[in-house]
């Protein structure tokens, strides 16, 4: 008898835990592979969710849970590092007015917990989410892989989803797998990813009204700030003096450091970075990785999110764009495999759907990932033009509203839902959705 098609995710984080809710509506098993000791450690900062997202959220049954934690936000500022206040702009009406919902922001621990707890008790989350499991080795053959961690415990399934983040392992064990078969062979190095820029961030009680998002601007810095329900989040941005593939591991006295460069720069119009610095509940600092792979699979091996993609967090599209891979190819694999009815799917059939899942992701990911460079280097003026288009521009209300209503407007309209689960849609806006939910 052909044992049950499953699914090994690597990665627990909120794109792995897409992935295992998108599987589990899909019927196929899966099984989650984190090497962390817990599922939502307070240590990172904000995600934000765009509406076309919260749509997926809501064919998962969460979106209520989420919404009960997150900010949507409302306006955005943005000042010179002096103080000079030369932009307010209201873009979340025009966002409701498109698409039903503004997107909104969640504090990164919460929202990765709230989408653990929502997993269907049918989902058996206790034997399916495995927590300190470092993956080591990968096997993969014609008919199936199996994984093996640093415990000595091994996984087999019919492959592979690696959701693990910019400095993957799955990438790495992958990439040898490919050259193994043939030393010869072009493809991606095995650091594929450089950084130009760096980032501190910290969160710490919230200290304007929810929904707030503003901008500091200077020569090659720049600050972001965002307000939630309960918490507030700074984001510091520094151009690297020369950029660098090599991982850089920050300690409790860089962040102070450059915290402390930041000191009197605004957040609001009464409120510096100092004065949120102080009161901060967690803190970290890392180099901020850009770039998009040419090899996203390899035989029974597949990747999404930060693994495959990386962009700089100004725009707030990592993520976003993480959960529209998994949407994506888990459509092409609910459709392969209730089309093979009780036959296998052999691993040239999973090279299709992979190739398939690749190319109808690619373009939009290109897109975005221009977006969010131009954004990271508008605000950080990283020449004479970036300047004149942040301050001079992009500052103005009806050009970001031109922007809204044609770019992004028609971006957002054309992302995927899951096309197997049917639900009433949550965001009716003047913008028809291409892809409905009922």
């Amino acid at each position: 008898m052909t044992a049950p098609f499953k699914v090994i995710i690597v990665g627990g984080g909120p794109v792995g835990l897409t992935a295992a809710h998108a599987l589990h509506h899909a019927g196929i098993d899966f099984v989650v592979l984190e090497s962390r000791d817990s599922v939502a450690l307070d240590q990172g900062a904000s995600l934000v969710l765009g509406p076309h997202n919260l749509r997926v959220m809501h064919q998962f049954g969460i979106l209520d849970q989420l919404l009960a934690i997150g900010g949507e936000i409302q306006q955005s500022k943005a000042f010179t590092h002096e103080g000079h206040r030369f932009k307010h702009t209201t873009a979340a009406r025009i966002f409701r007015q498109n698409h039903g919902m503004a997107p909104v922001a969640f504090h990164r621990a919460q929202l990765i917990q709230t989408m653990y707890d929502g997993l269907p008790p049918t989902a058996a989350k206790e034997k399916k989410y495995h927590l300190s499991k470092k993956v080591t080795e990968i096997e993969s053959n014609s008919t199936g892989v199996t994984v093996t961690c640093a415990d000595g415990t091994t996984y087999s399934g019919s492959m592979i989803l690696g959701a693990d983040g910019v400095h993957s392992k799955t990438r790495r064990l992958m990439r040898e797998l490919a050259l193994a078969t043939n030393p010869d062979r072009e493809w991606d190095p095995e650091v594929p990813f450089a950084a130009q820029y760096r980032c501190m961030w910290c969160s710490f009680p919230r200290v304007t009204e929810t929904g707030l998002g503003t901008e500091t601007q200077n020569k090659d810095k720049s600050v972001m700030y965002l307000a939630g329900v309960e918490r507030g989040w700074i984001f510091l941005y520094e151009r690297l003096p020369a950029p660098t593939k090599e991982r850089t591991n920050y300690t409790t006295e860089d962040v102070e450091a450059m915290a402390a460069r930041f000191a009197d720069y605004p957040i609001t119009e009464s409120k510096t970075v100092k004065d949120v610095f102080a009161e901060r509940f967690t803190a970290g600092m890392a180099n901020l990785e850009e770039g998009i792979l040419q090899n996203w699979s390899y035989g029974r091996v597949v990747l999404v999110g930060d693994a495959c993609h990386k962009y700089t967090p100004n725009a707030g599209l990592g993520l976003n764009n993480g959960i529209q891979d998994v949407v994506v190819l888990c459509n092409g694999l609910n459709k392969a495999l209730k089309n093979a009815g009780e036959k296998p799917l052999e691993a040239s059939v999973l090279g299709q759907i992979f190739d398939e899942y690749q190319k109808q992701r690619e373009g939009p990911l290109r897109t975005d990932a221009r977006q969010s460079a131009s954004v990271t280097r508008m605000h950080a003026w990283a020449n004479g033009l970036y300047y004149l288009a942040a301050r001079y521009i992009m500052s103005m209300e009806w050009v970001e509203s031109l922007a809204l209503n044609t770019l992004v407007k028609n971006g957002m309209k054309k992302m995927w839902a899951l096309d197997y689960v049917s639900v009433d849609e949550p965001f009716v806006g003047a913008v028809a959705w291409d892809h409905p939910l009922r």
